[in-house]
Protein backbone atom coordinates (compact mmCIF):
# COMPACT_ATOMS: atom_id res chain seq x y z
CA UNK A 1 0.00 0.00 0.00
CA UNK A 2 1.42 3.40 -1.00
CA UNK A 3 1.42 6.38 1.35
CA UNK A 4 -1.09 8.07 -0.96
CA UNK A 5 -3.48 5.11 -0.67
CA UNK A 6 -3.07 5.09 3.10
CA UNK A 7 -3.94 8.77 3.24
CA UNK A 8 -6.98 8.21 1.05
CA UNK A 9 -8.16 5.34 3.26
CA UNK A 10 -7.76 7.45 6.39
CA UNK A 11 -9.79 10.19 4.73
CA UNK A 12 -12.54 7.72 3.79
CA UNK A 13 -12.61 6.35 7.35
CA UNK A 14 -13.19 9.89 8.61
CA UNK A 15 -15.82 10.61 5.96
CA UNK A 16 -17.74 7.40 6.70
CA UNK A 17 -17.83 8.23 10.42
CA UNK A 18 -18.85 11.79 9.64
CA UNK A 19 -21.80 10.62 7.51
CA UNK A 20 -22.92 8.20 10.24
CA UNK A 21 -22.64 10.73 13.07
CA UNK A 22 -24.28 13.54 11.09
CA UNK A 23 -27.19 11.23 10.29
CA UNK A 24 -27.55 10.43 13.99
CA UNK A 25 -27.53 14.12 14.87
CA UNK A 26 -30.17 14.89 12.24
CA UNK A 27 -32.51 12.37 13.89
CA UNK A 28 -32.71 14.26 17.17
CA UNK A 29 -35.76 13.10 19.15
CA UNK A 30 -36.57 16.53 20.56
CA UNK A 31 -36.70 18.00 17.05
CA UNK A 32 -38.93 15.12 15.96
CA UNK A 33 -41.35 15.88 18.81
CA UNK A 34 -41.52 19.50 17.70
CA UNK A 35 -42.31 18.49 14.13
CA UNK A 36 -45.18 16.25 15.25
CA UNK A 37 -46.77 18.10 18.18
CA UNK A 38 -46.90 21.23 20.29
CA UNK A 39 -49.07 22.59 23.08
CA UNK A 40 -51.34 25.63 23.19
CA UNK A 41 -52.25 26.26 26.83
CA UNK A 42 -53.44 22.79 27.89
CA UNK A 43 -54.39 21.57 24.40
CA UNK A 44 -52.22 19.12 22.52
CA UNK A 45 -51.87 20.04 18.83
CA UNK A 46 -50.80 17.07 16.71
CA UNK A 47 -49.23 17.34 13.26
CA UNK A 48 -49.48 13.75 11.98
CA UNK A 49 -48.11 14.74 8.54
CA UNK A 50 -47.74 17.70 6.21
CA UNK A 51 -50.67 16.35 4.19
CA UNK A 52 -53.09 16.43 7.13
CA UNK A 53 -54.58 19.29 9.11
CA UNK A 54 -53.41 19.63 12.74
CA UNK A 55 -55.54 17.79 15.29
CA UNK A 56 -56.38 19.44 18.62
CA UNK A 57 -56.74 17.32 21.78
CA UNK A 58 -58.11 19.16 24.88
CA UNK A 59 -55.66 17.54 27.28
CA UNK A 60 -56.76 19.81 30.13
CA UNK A 61 -60.24 18.28 30.08
CA UNK A 62 -58.94 14.88 31.23
CA UNK A 63 -58.73 14.15 34.97
CA UNK A 64 -55.75 11.82 34.53
CA UNK A 65 -52.80 11.77 32.12
CA UNK A 66 -50.60 8.67 32.08
CA UNK A 67 -47.27 8.07 30.31
CA UNK A 68 -45.93 4.60 29.55
CA UNK A 69 -42.43 4.83 28.01
CA UNK A 70 -40.27 1.82 27.16
CA UNK A 71 -37.46 0.80 24.84
CA UNK A 72 -33.91 1.92 24.14
CA UNK A 73 -35.06 5.51 23.59
CA UNK A 74 -37.52 5.51 26.51
CA UNK A 75 -35.63 8.06 28.59
CA UNK A 76 -34.97 10.43 25.71
CA UNK A 77 -38.60 10.29 24.59
CA UNK A 78 -39.96 10.70 28.12
CA UNK A 79 -37.76 13.72 28.83
CA UNK A 80 -38.70 15.30 25.50
CA UNK A 81 -42.41 14.97 26.32
CA UNK A 82 -42.09 16.13 29.93
CA UNK A 83 -40.13 19.21 28.83
CA UNK A 84 -42.95 20.18 26.48
CA UNK A 85 -45.99 19.33 28.61
CA UNK A 86 -47.74 22.37 30.12
CA UNK A 87 -47.03 22.75 33.84
CA UNK A 88 -50.78 22.54 34.53
CA UNK A 89 -50.86 18.94 33.30
CA UNK A 90 -49.97 16.50 36.07
CA UNK A 91 -48.98 13.04 35.02
CA UNK A 92 -48.27 9.59 36.39
CA UNK A 93 -46.16 7.14 34.49
CA UNK A 94 -43.88 4.16 34.06
CA UNK A 95 -40.54 4.20 32.26
CA UNK A 96 -38.44 1.14 31.38
CA UNK A 97 -35.14 2.18 29.84
CA UNK A 98 -31.56 0.86 29.58
CA UNK A 99 -30.66 2.91 32.66
CA UNK A 100 -32.38 5.07 35.26
CA UNK A 101 -31.73 8.83 35.46
CA UNK A 102 -29.74 10.48 38.23
CA UNK A 103 -32.50 13.05 38.60
CA UNK A 104 -35.95 11.45 38.71
CA UNK A 105 -39.40 12.90 38.25
CA UNK A 106 -41.31 11.75 41.34
CA UNK A 107 -44.46 11.15 39.28
CA UNK A 108 -42.70 8.48 37.17
CA UNK A 109 -41.72 4.97 38.26
CA UNK A 110 -38.40 4.11 36.65
CA UNK A 111 -37.11 0.64 35.81
CA UNK A 112 -33.87 -0.56 34.25
CA UNK A 113 -35.21 -3.07 31.76
CA UNK A 114 -32.95 -5.73 30.28
CA UNK A 115 -31.83 -5.87 26.64
CA UNK A 116 -31.45 -7.91 24.50
CA UNK A 117 -32.78 -10.23 27.19
CA UNK A 118 -35.44 -9.27 29.76
CA UNK A 119 -34.56 -9.05 33.43
CA UNK A 120 -36.46 -8.86 36.70
CA UNK A 121 -37.13 -5.15 36.23
CA UNK A 122 -38.60 -5.87 32.78
CA UNK A 123 -41.21 -7.95 34.59
CA UNK A 124 -41.70 -5.31 37.29
CA UNK A 125 -42.11 -2.56 34.69
CA UNK A 126 -44.75 -4.57 32.81
CA UNK A 127 -46.65 -5.28 36.02
CA UNK A 128 -46.49 -1.59 37.01
CA UNK A 129 -47.69 -0.49 33.57
CA UNK A 130 -50.63 -2.91 33.57
CA UNK A 131 -51.59 -1.87 37.12
CA UNK A 132 -51.58 1.81 36.15
CA UNK A 133 -53.48 1.21 32.90
CA UNK A 134 -56.24 -0.71 34.67
CA UNK A 135 -56.97 2.48 36.63
CA UNK A 136 -57.68 4.34 33.38
CA UNK A 137 -61.28 5.25 32.54
CA UNK A 138 -62.96 7.57 30.04
CA UNK A 139 -61.49 10.53 31.91
CA UNK A 140 -57.91 9.37 31.18
CA UNK A 141 -55.48 10.24 28.38
CA UNK A 142 -52.49 7.95 27.87
CA UNK A 143 -49.21 8.62 26.05
CA UNK A 144 -47.40 5.47 24.94
CA UNK A 145 -43.77 6.26 24.03
CA UNK A 146 -42.47 3.19 22.20
CA UNK A 147 -39.05 2.42 20.77
CA UNK A 148 -37.08 -0.62 19.70
CA UNK A 149 -35.83 -2.83 22.50
CA UNK A 150 -39.20 -2.53 24.22
CA UNK A 151 -39.90 -6.21 23.59
CA UNK A 152 -37.31 -7.13 26.20
CA UNK A 153 -37.52 -4.09 28.49
CA UNK A 154 -41.26 -4.48 29.10
CA UNK A 155 -42.13 -8.14 29.30
CA UNK A 156 -44.42 -10.51 31.18
CA UNK A 157 -45.51 -14.01 30.11
CA UNK A 158 -49.22 -14.61 29.55
CA UNK A 159 -48.82 -17.77 31.59
CA UNK A 160 -47.80 -16.74 35.14
CA UNK A 161 -46.25 -20.17 35.69
CA UNK A 162 -43.45 -19.33 33.25
CA UNK A 163 -40.45 -18.06 35.22
CA UNK A 164 -38.07 -15.21 34.47
CA UNK A 165 -35.33 -17.76 33.79
CA UNK A 166 -37.50 -19.51 31.20
CA UNK A 167 -38.51 -16.17 29.67
CA UNK A 168 -34.85 -15.20 29.27
CA UNK A 169 -34.13 -18.54 27.60
CA UNK A 170 -37.15 -18.02 25.32
CA UNK A 171 -35.88 -14.60 24.16
CA UNK A 172 -32.31 -15.88 23.82
CA UNK A 173 -33.43 -18.75 21.62
CA UNK A 174 -35.41 -16.41 19.36
CA UNK A 175 -32.54 -13.95 18.97
CA UNK A 176 -30.05 -16.68 18.07
CA UNK A 177 -32.42 -18.49 15.68
CA UNK A 178 -31.65 -16.49 12.53
CA UNK A 179 -35.32 -15.46 12.22
CA UNK A 180 -36.16 -11.94 11.06
CA UNK A 181 -37.25 -9.33 13.59
CA UNK A 182 -40.82 -9.50 12.26
CA UNK A 183 -40.87 -13.29 12.70
CA UNK A 184 -39.38 -13.02 16.19
CA UNK A 185 -41.97 -10.48 17.23
CA UNK A 186 -44.81 -12.57 15.81
CA UNK A 187 -43.85 -15.36 18.21
CA UNK A 188 -43.40 -12.91 21.09
CA UNK A 189 -46.96 -11.62 20.65
CA UNK A 190 -48.41 -15.03 21.49
CA UNK A 191 -46.16 -15.38 24.52
CA UNK A 192 -46.56 -12.01 26.20
CA UNK A 193 -49.18 -10.33 28.38
CA UNK A 194 -48.19 -6.87 27.08
CA UNK A 195 -47.63 -7.44 23.36
CA UNK A 196 -49.96 -7.88 20.41
CA UNK A 197 -52.18 -4.96 21.47
CA UNK A 198 -52.58 -6.09 25.07
CA UNK A 199 -51.31 -2.82 26.60
CA UNK A 200 -54.10 -0.95 24.82
CA UNK A 201 -56.57 -3.63 25.92
CA UNK A 202 -55.67 -2.93 29.55
CA UNK A 203 -57.30 0.52 29.21
CA UNK A 204 -60.05 0.08 26.61
CA UNK A 205 -62.05 3.23 27.45
CA UNK A 206 -59.15 5.70 27.73
CA UNK A 207 -57.98 7.91 24.87
CA UNK A 208 -54.52 6.83 23.79
CA UNK A 209 -51.71 8.24 21.64
CA UNK A 210 -48.76 6.04 20.67
CA UNK A 211 -45.62 7.94 19.65
CA UNK A 212 -43.17 5.57 18.02
CA UNK A 213 -39.54 5.42 16.97
CA UNK A 214 -39.66 2.76 14.27
CA UNK A 215 -36.80 0.25 14.37
CA UNK A 216 -38.54 -1.91 11.76
CA UNK A 217 -39.54 -1.36 8.12
CA UNK A 218 -42.49 1.05 7.91
CA UNK A 219 -44.58 -1.70 6.33
CA UNK A 220 -44.10 -3.67 9.57
CA UNK A 221 -44.84 -0.95 12.15
CA UNK A 222 -46.78 -3.48 14.18
CA UNK A 223 -43.47 -5.19 14.94
CA UNK A 224 -42.08 -2.25 16.98
CA UNK A 225 -41.69 -3.65 20.51
CA UNK A 226 -43.98 -6.48 19.31
CA UNK A 227 -47.01 -4.22 18.77
CA UNK A 228 -48.12 -3.45 22.34
CA UNK A 229 -50.81 -0.92 21.37
CA UNK A 230 -51.84 -1.97 17.87
CA UNK A 231 -54.16 -4.86 17.02
CA UNK A 232 -52.30 -8.03 16.19
CA UNK A 233 -52.50 -8.62 12.44
CA UNK A 234 -50.71 -11.94 12.60
CA UNK A 235 -52.38 -15.33 12.86
CA UNK A 236 -51.56 -18.22 15.12
CA UNK A 237 -50.97 -20.30 11.98
CA UNK A 238 -48.14 -17.89 11.10
CA UNK A 239 -46.73 -18.26 14.60
CA UNK A 240 -46.82 -22.06 14.32
CA UNK A 241 -45.10 -21.90 10.92
CA UNK A 242 -42.25 -19.82 12.39
CA UNK A 243 -41.88 -22.21 15.31
CA UNK A 244 -41.60 -25.08 12.83
CA UNK A 245 -39.35 -23.30 10.31
CA UNK A 246 -36.65 -22.58 12.87
CA UNK A 247 -37.27 -25.72 14.99
CA UNK A 248 -37.88 -23.51 18.00
CA UNK A 249 -40.12 -25.68 20.16
CA UNK A 250 -37.40 -28.25 20.73
CA UNK A 251 -35.02 -25.46 21.79
CA UNK A 252 -37.41 -23.72 24.21
CA UNK A 253 -37.43 -24.51 27.95
CA UNK A 254 -40.00 -27.17 28.85
CA UNK A 255 -42.46 -24.69 30.40
CA UNK A 256 -42.42 -22.49 27.28
CA UNK A 257 -42.68 -25.47 24.94
CA UNK A 258 -45.68 -26.80 26.87
CA UNK A 259 -47.30 -23.37 26.79
CA UNK A 260 -47.11 -23.09 23.00
CA UNK A 261 -48.18 -26.70 22.47
CA UNK A 262 -51.29 -26.15 24.62
CA UNK A 263 -52.41 -22.91 22.96
CA UNK A 264 -55.77 -23.26 21.17
CA UNK A 265 -56.03 -22.02 17.56
CA UNK A 266 -58.43 -19.25 18.65
CA UNK A 267 -55.75 -17.73 20.95
CA UNK A 268 -55.68 -14.52 18.90
CA UNK A 269 -59.40 -13.89 19.38
CA UNK A 270 -58.83 -11.85 22.54
CA UNK A 271 -57.21 -9.09 20.49
CA UNK A 272 -59.96 -9.10 17.86
CA UNK A 273 -63.15 -9.05 19.95
CA UNK A 274 -65.50 -6.15 20.71
CA UNK A 275 -63.46 -5.01 23.70
CA UNK A 276 -60.34 -4.93 21.55
CA UNK A 277 -62.12 -2.96 18.85
CA UNK A 278 -63.19 -0.41 21.47
CA UNK A 279 -59.63 -0.11 22.77
CA UNK A 280 -58.19 0.40 19.32
CA UNK A 281 -60.93 2.88 18.37
CA UNK A 282 -59.58 5.13 21.12
CA UNK A 283 -55.97 4.82 19.95
CA UNK A 284 -54.02 7.22 17.71
CA UNK A 285 -50.60 6.36 16.31
CA UNK A 286 -47.76 8.65 15.12
CA UNK A 287 -44.30 7.66 13.88
CA UNK A 288 -41.88 10.30 15.15
CA UNK A 289 -38.81 8.93 13.40
CA UNK A 290 -38.02 5.91 11.28
CA UNK A 291 -35.09 4.26 9.58
CA UNK A 292 -36.05 6.21 6.45
CA UNK A 293 -35.24 9.46 8.25
CA UNK A 294 -31.87 8.02 9.28
CA UNK A 295 -30.79 6.85 5.83
CA UNK A 296 -32.12 10.00 4.14
CA UNK A 297 -30.07 12.15 6.53
CA UNK A 298 -26.99 10.08 5.61
CA UNK A 299 -27.81 10.58 1.92
CA UNK A 300 -28.03 14.34 2.37
CA UNK A 301 -24.66 14.49 4.14
CA UNK A 302 -22.93 12.30 1.54
CA UNK A 303 -24.30 14.49 -1.25
CA UNK A 304 -22.96 17.58 0.54
CA UNK A 305 -19.54 15.89 0.48
CA UNK A 306 -19.76 15.40 -3.28
CA UNK A 307 -20.62 11.71 -3.50
CA UNK A 308 -22.96 10.10 -5.97
CA UNK A 309 -25.38 8.40 -3.57
CA UNK A 310 -27.30 5.18 -4.20
CA UNK A 311 -29.64 3.70 -1.56
CA UNK A 312 -30.27 -0.04 -1.67
CA UNK A 313 -32.24 -1.61 1.20
CA UNK A 314 -32.88 -4.87 -0.65
CA UNK A 315 -30.96 -6.98 1.87
CA UNK A 316 -32.92 -5.88 4.95
CA UNK A 317 -33.34 -8.91 7.25
CA UNK A 318 -30.97 -11.03 5.14
CA UNK A 319 -28.26 -13.23 6.60
CA UNK A 320 -25.17 -11.06 7.13
CA UNK A 321 -23.00 -13.07 4.70
CA UNK A 322 -25.60 -12.97 1.92
CA UNK A 323 -26.11 -9.24 2.52
CA UNK A 324 -22.36 -8.62 2.33
CA UNK A 325 -22.01 -10.51 -0.97
CA UNK A 326 -25.01 -8.73 -2.48
CA UNK A 327 -24.02 -5.20 -1.47
CA UNK A 328 -20.37 -5.57 -2.45
CA UNK A 329 -21.32 -6.91 -5.88
CA UNK A 330 -23.58 -3.87 -6.34
CA UNK A 331 -20.87 -1.61 -4.94
CA UNK A 332 -18.23 -2.77 -7.41
CA UNK A 333 -20.64 -2.42 -10.34
CA UNK A 334 -21.60 1.12 -9.32
CA UNK A 335 -18.10 2.40 -8.55
CA UNK A 336 -17.02 1.44 -12.07
CA UNK A 337 -19.46 4.12 -13.26
CA UNK A 338 -19.07 6.75 -10.53
CA UNK A 339 -15.63 7.97 -9.41
CA UNK A 340 -16.96 9.20 -6.06
CA UNK A 341 -19.56 6.73 -4.81
CA UNK A 342 -21.53 6.27 -1.62
CA UNK A 343 -23.76 3.18 -1.44
CA UNK A 344 -26.12 3.29 1.56
CA UNK A 345 -28.09 0.38 2.95
CA UNK A 346 -30.32 0.59 6.00
CA UNK A 347 -32.16 -1.96 8.09
CA UNK A 348 -30.74 -4.98 9.87
CA UNK A 349 -29.00 -8.20 8.90
CA UNK A 350 -29.43 -11.46 10.78
CA UNK A 351 -26.84 -13.65 12.48
CA UNK A 352 -27.44 -17.21 13.63
CA UNK A 353 -25.14 -17.48 16.64
CA UNK A 354 -23.09 -20.52 17.51
CA UNK A 355 -23.08 -22.27 20.87
CA UNK A 356 -20.47 -19.99 22.47
CA UNK A 357 -20.33 -16.67 20.60
CA UNK A 358 -17.58 -14.21 21.41
CA UNK A 359 -17.76 -10.43 21.62
CA UNK A 360 -19.40 -8.61 18.73
CA UNK A 361 -22.66 -8.04 16.91
CA UNK A 362 -24.29 -8.15 13.51
CA UNK A 363 -22.63 -4.92 12.31
CA UNK A 364 -19.08 -6.03 13.08
CA UNK A 365 -19.90 -9.46 11.67
CA UNK A 366 -21.03 -7.81 8.43
CA UNK A 367 -17.94 -5.56 8.33
CA UNK A 368 -15.48 -8.43 8.78
CA UNK A 369 -17.26 -10.54 6.16
CA UNK A 370 -16.97 -7.54 3.81
CA UNK A 371 -13.26 -7.14 4.62
CA UNK A 372 -12.46 -10.47 2.93
CA UNK A 373 -13.92 -9.15 -0.32
CA UNK A 374 -12.22 -5.77 0.01
CA UNK A 375 -8.84 -7.48 0.50
CA UNK A 376 -8.95 -8.46 -3.19
CA UNK A 377 -8.67 -4.77 -4.11
CA UNK A 378 -5.46 -3.86 -2.28
CA UNK A 379 -4.24 -0.39 -3.10
CA UNK A 380 -7.70 0.98 -3.86
CA UNK A 381 -9.51 3.44 -1.54
CA UNK A 382 -12.58 1.42 -0.54
CA UNK A 383 -14.27 1.50 2.86
CA UNK A 384 -17.30 -0.23 4.45
CA UNK A 385 -18.89 1.05 7.68
CA UNK A 386 -21.66 -0.81 9.46
CA UNK A 387 -23.09 0.51 12.73
CA UNK A 388 -26.28 0.69 14.79
CA UNK A 389 -28.14 3.88 15.57
CA UNK A 390 -28.56 2.80 19.20
CA UNK A 391 -24.79 2.80 19.71
CA UNK A 392 -24.75 -0.87 20.69
CA UNK A 393 -23.72 -3.81 18.53
CA UNK A 394 -24.66 -7.12 20.11
CA UNK A 395 -22.79 -7.78 23.34
CA UNK A 396 -19.94 -5.40 22.47
CA UNK A 397 -19.25 -1.82 23.63
CA UNK A 398 -19.17 -0.62 20.02
CA UNK A 399 -21.87 0.62 17.67
CA UNK A 400 -20.14 -1.11 14.78
CA UNK A 401 -16.90 -0.90 12.82
CA UNK A 402 -15.14 0.08 9.60
CA UNK A 403 -13.40 -2.30 7.19
CA UNK A 404 -11.17 -1.45 4.24
CA UNK A 405 -8.84 -3.16 1.75
CA UNK A 406 -6.11 -3.53 4.42
CA UNK A 407 -8.23 -4.90 7.29
CA UNK A 408 -7.42 -8.58 6.78
CA UNK A 409 -3.69 -7.97 6.28
CA UNK A 410 -3.48 -5.71 9.33
CA UNK A 411 -5.40 -8.23 11.44
CA UNK A 412 -2.95 -10.99 10.50
CA UNK A 413 -0.04 -8.68 11.31
CA UNK A 414 -1.55 -8.33 14.80
CA UNK A 415 -1.67 -12.16 15.02
CA UNK A 416 -5.45 -12.41 14.61
CA UNK A 417 -7.05 -15.19 12.60
CA UNK A 418 -9.85 -13.32 10.77
CA UNK A 419 -11.53 -16.53 9.59
CA UNK A 420 -11.69 -17.81 13.16
CA UNK A 421 -12.93 -14.45 14.47
CA UNK A 422 -15.76 -14.54 11.95
CA UNK A 423 -16.67 -18.17 12.62
CA UNK A 424 -16.71 -17.63 16.41
CA UNK A 425 -18.67 -14.34 16.20
CA UNK A 426 -15.74 -12.74 18.01
CA UNK A 427 -15.18 -9.67 15.83
CA UNK A 428 -14.95 -6.85 18.36
CA UNK A 429 -11.45 -7.74 19.70
CA UNK A 430 -10.09 -7.71 16.14
CA UNK A 431 -11.57 -4.35 15.18
CA UNK A 432 -10.66 -2.87 18.58
CA UNK A 433 -7.01 -3.84 18.09
CA UNK A 434 -7.04 -2.17 14.66
CA UNK A 435 -8.64 0.98 16.04
CA UNK A 436 -11.57 0.57 13.65
CA UNK A 437 -14.54 0.26 16.01
CA UNK A 438 -17.22 2.96 16.06
CA UNK A 439 -17.75 4.02 19.68
CA UNK A 440 -20.67 6.32 20.46
CA UNK A 441 -22.00 4.86 23.69
CA UNK A 442 -25.78 4.37 24.00
CA UNK A 443 -27.37 7.10 21.88
CA UNK A 444 -30.85 7.15 23.41
CA UNK A 445 -32.18 6.49 19.91
CA UNK A 446 -32.98 3.38 17.90
CA UNK A 447 -33.57 3.61 14.14
CA UNK A 448 -31.94 0.35 13.04
CA UNK A 449 -28.54 0.01 11.36
CA UNK A 450 -26.76 1.82 8.58
CA UNK A 451 -24.18 0.44 6.15
CA UNK A 452 -22.02 2.96 4.28
CA UNK A 453 -19.84 1.80 1.36
CA UNK A 454 -17.47 4.48 -0.01
CA UNK A 455 -15.18 4.51 -3.03
CA UNK A 456 -13.08 7.23 -4.68
CA UNK A 457 -10.81 7.24 -7.71
CA UNK A 458 -9.12 9.82 -9.89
Amino acid sequence: MTSDTGTELEALHSIAQDIFLQALDACDIGKAFDRHLHFEDTSLIRHPSTAMKPVSVPLGSYKKVFIISFGKAAMTMLNALLERLPKKIHVRGVCSAPETPKKRNWRIRYFTGGHPLPNEESFEAAEAALKLLRRAKKDTFIFFLISGGGSAMLELPRNPKISLEDTIAFHETLIASGATITEINTVRKYFSAVKGGRLALAAPEAEKLSLVLADVPLKDLGAVASSPTLPDQSTFEECRAILTRYRLLEKFPAAVREYFESLPPEVAAETHNANAEKAIAHTQFDTLLSNHDFVNAARDRAQQLGFRVVIDNTCDDWDYADASRYLLKRFHELRAEHPRLCLLSSGEVTVELGAQPGCGGRNQQFALASAFDLAKYEGQPLVVLSAGSDGIDGNSPAAGSIADTTTIARARAYHFDPESSLARFNTCPLFSALGDTIITGPTGNNLRDLRILLATRS
